[in-house]
């Protein structure tokens, strides 16, 4: 059973790593007015831009590893301790 919440946190970790990255694309837009900068052939998008949309995509995807962890980790106590009851 801890393989399968070892899968099922990878899985929710993906997840939820996917809408965090539509949800800061989409800020980004709304608060700039331009695309997110992505790729090596955007030369247009200056060094300020890139390095502030880099720090902002990190700091949410170290947000959503940790609460994802915490939840699995939560989850697997859980189901810990109801298996020891039953």
């Amino acid at each position: 059973m801890n393989i399968f919440f070892k899968l099922l946190g990878a899985g929710v970790g993906m997840g939820a790593g996917f809408v965090a990255t539509k949800l800061v694309n989409g800020v980004w837009e709304k608060a700039t007015g331009n695309k997110p900068p992505k790729g090596h052939d955007d030369m247009e998008t200056s060094l300020r831009s890139a390095l502030a949309f880099a720090l902002v995509s990190s700091a949410v995807t170290a947000i959503i590893q940790v609460l994802t962890s915490r939840a699995t980790q939560r989850a697997i106590t859980r189901f810990a301790k109801t298996q020891d009851i039953v």
